[in-house]
């Protein structure tokens, strides 16, 4: 996450702060109303446990209802359908860690979260307004027919401004999960790190894009 999100303490309320927390350090413990002045800042945390397993929701609440989870599983796989490339979205948890992702208590995904819960209210409302049932029940083609308003974000029409940032956002989001996994990597051709035998340089394909001669050899 980028610090730059978080709004900067001023200097002045830091080293009164610590100043405090000196102090009653050394207060006996009669003296809990002063104790109780310092602020109680809210970090991080630890770092998890890598041995171990974890599940959904561990770490914090998790926020999806399952008409939410519905919603934004059947969005996903518009966004990510299956195909001859790879998987769709949702058989590759893509939900989960949407859901994971605005659950978090940090700046940056506190503020997608107030993109994303609206956005979905929108989404069911348009669905039902247009075709009478949830986004999810819908057949592919009425998905597509209100995806297909909102994902632009020059060109939409001026009512469905709104509902582009949501899906923009959604889209983005969506394909951060979706290509930071194995089958994500091998849909665009990602190799990753591996161990070479020899390197004989570039393949010609790429030289001959970009319009170079290999002359190392």
């Amino acid at each position: 996450m980028d610090d730059r999100t978080s709004p900067r303490l001023q200097r002045r309320e830091v080293l009164k702060w610590f100043a405090a927390a000196a102090a009653s350090a050394h207060l006996p413990d009669c003296c809990q109303e002063a104790q109780a002045a310092v602020p109680a800042v809210k970090g991080y945390g630890t770092d998890p446990v890598l041995a171990n397993v974890y599940k959904p929701g561990d770490f914090w609440p998790l926020t999806f209802t399952p008409e939410q989870r519905l919603a934004v599983t059947a969005l996903a796989d518009v966004v990510l359908p299956e195909d001859h490339l790879g998987p769709a979205a949702s058989t590759l948890r893509v939900p989960d860690y949407i859901d994971e992702w605005i659950s978090a208590p940090y700046p940056a995904q506190q503020k997608d979260r107030t993109a994303l819960l609206p956005g979905l209210q929108w989404l069911e409302d348009e669905s039902k307004k247009r075709f009478q049932g949830s986004f999810a029940s819908l057949p592919e083609t009425q998905k597509h027919a209100i995806c297909d308003d909102i994902c632009g974000t020059g060109t939409v029409k001026p009512q469905f401004k709104r509902a582009a940032a949501f899906f923009s956002k959604f889209r983005s989001l969506a394909a951060s999960a979706y290509y930071g996994t194995d089958a994500g990597w091998k849909a665009i051709g990602y190799v990753g790190n591996i161990s070479l035998a020899s390197f004989d340089g570039p393949p010609p394909e790429v030289l001959a894009k970009l319009g170079i001669e290999q002359t190392v050899k």
